[in-house]
């Protein structure tokens, strides 16, 4: 498909934009709210880039009917949101918070009255403090307490969740939580962040069954995995050897457990010395291993990796979507030592990252060939660069931001899902990354991925083209 043709996506694509609970809420103190990992995390020193915290971000908790109306306007049909586990069971004594379940009903219910479908991911990192101070994921308790959670929520909120996301990117709370320390609650050992894979992914299948058992084959159940794409840089049989070690770590960590039941033998072997996996139980990959609706899948970029060769000091496989400070990105993974991940190449993003699209439809191609029966959506798909606000003369005294690099970045990866869709692959849906700049992890508010701006002192919502032009591809289902 040349990019002078036009592809119509299937009439019931699901169009949607997506945030997170700590990036864009706010209200950290208010209606029972308590202190997550990354409320902790913020408040010490040199954590965040520009010394930055969730405290208010966009005010979401407050702003939400202005936000809906923004997506009304943008003519999205779905809304993927997160819960803050903190609002729904503060202490450690287990209280359910009924304001915070309250809120977001509210929440739920005016989405379903714009007819905009809410797809709710009940973990995107901000994990109660109480529990990190428990032991956090390397506890096996932990996976038995989101379990707790998610049952209550299903059974709280019922029909006006349209899909149940277990989990958002692993990957990143394993490895930058507990691996390099990157990110909440910054701990750098390898063991505890394996410890971390194996509970969250029997967080998902404990998460799953308790859905289920809320609401039984009614519910839509997911989970939102950034495989990454790892490219070799040369055919060799050590770089394709390196290849394979990274996705092993990167990917088949959860792709195995989660929908075949097995750990690849080769994780274990690779892992020697670094943890004698006794956090496996039995009967725990029966657990994990339950009927998935729809795979979630993060894409913004690829990672070209190569053999280490001896002598040489460079990254060892780093960081992919949502990730840590550039200097941090070293040793995000265990047992990489004969990885080198090279520069990426060509424009970059405002993050450093590389702008690969066919690295998606690659990526969707390859998952869908590998489970032909699994639907998948692109959960997270977007860019940052550096905004500038501009006058808007359609109207007096308006405002617009020109972004012309994030409305190609957009473009071009709307095109690599058409693609993806026109050679086989069974993709149902696609999220813009983010609906709002928002706070961005251990970046702070550096970073701006939004299709609206937010003016942080002020809260106003600015449009950028890039919310426009996603409006008009949204209207047109077509690119």
């Amino acid at each position: 498909m040349s990019d002078t043709h036009r592809f119509e996506l299937p009439a019931d694509f699901t169009w949607g934009t997506a945030t997170a609970s700590f990036q864009v809420e706010g209200a950290a103190r208010e209606d029972g709210r308590e202190d997550s990992i990354w409320d902790t995390f913020c408040r010490e020193p040199g954590r965040i880039l520009d010394g930055s915290n969730g405290d208010q971000a966009c005010d979401e908790y407050h702003r939400y009917p202005e936000d809906i109306s923004l997506m009304k306007e943008m003519g999205v049909g779905a809304y993927r949101l997160s819960v803050a586990w903190p609002r729904i069971f503060p202490s450690a004594q287990g209280r359910l918070n009924q304001a915070g379940l309250d809120h977001y009903r509210r929440v739920l219910d005016m989405l379903r009255d714009q007819g905009i479908k809410p797809v709710v991911t009940l973990y995107h990192w901000d994990l109660p403090q109480y529990l990190q101070d428990a032991g956090g994921w390397p506890n096996r308790d932990t996976a038995k307490r989101y379990a707790e959670y998610a049952g209550v929520l299903a059974r709280a909120f019922g029909d006006s969740v349209d899909t149940w996301t277990t989990l958002n990117e692993p990957w990143c709370t394993a490895y930058l939580g507990y691996g390099n320390g990157a990110h909440a609650p910054g701990i750098r050992d390898y063991d505890r962040a394996l410890a971390t894979v194996h509970h969250l992914n029997l967080a998902h299948g404990l998460g799953a069954q308790a859905i289920r058992a809320e609401l039984g084959d009614k519910a839509w159940v997911s989970v939102t995995l950034n495989l990454q794409v790892n490219r070799a840089e040369s055919g060799s049989e050590e770089d394709l050897a390196a290849k394979t070690r990274a996705d092993l770590f990167a990917n088949e960590v959860w792709l195995g457990p989660m929908l075949a039941g097995t750990y690849d033998q080769r994780i274990r072997e690779a892992a020697q010395g670094i943890t004698d996996w006794r956090f496996v139980r039995e009967g725990d990959l029966e657990t994990i291993h339950q009927p998935l609706d729809v795979l979630g899948i993060n894409y913004y970029s690829t990672n070209h990796v190569q053999a280490r060769r001896i002598g040489e000091g460079s990254t060892q496989a780093g960081v992919g979507p949502q990730g840590s400070l550039p200097d941090q990105e070293a040793n995000a993974m265990p047992a990489q030592e004969s990885v080198e991940t090279l520069p990426p190449r060509g424009e970059l993003t405002a993050m450093g990252w590389n702008q690969e699209p066919r690295g998606l439809t690659d990526l969707l191609l390859e998952v869908s060939h590998r489970f032909p029966d699994l639907d998948l959506m692109v959960t997270e798909n977007g860019s940052a660069w550096e905004d500038e606000v501009s006058p808007d003369p359609s109207q007096p005294g308006g405002k617009i931001v020109h972004d012309p690099k994030r409305v190609t970045y957009l473009e071009q990866h709307v095109r690599a899902v058409a693609k993806a869709i026109q050679d086989g692959a069974r993709v149902t849906g696609y999220f813009a990354w983010s609906l709002l700049d928002n706070f961005e992890w251990a970046l702070g508010y550096t970073k701006r991925f939004g299709l609206i701006r937010v003016d942080y002192p002020t809260q106003e919502r600015i449009w950028k083209d890039s919310g426009r032009r996603y409006a008009r591809i949204v209207k047109d289902n077509a690119i």
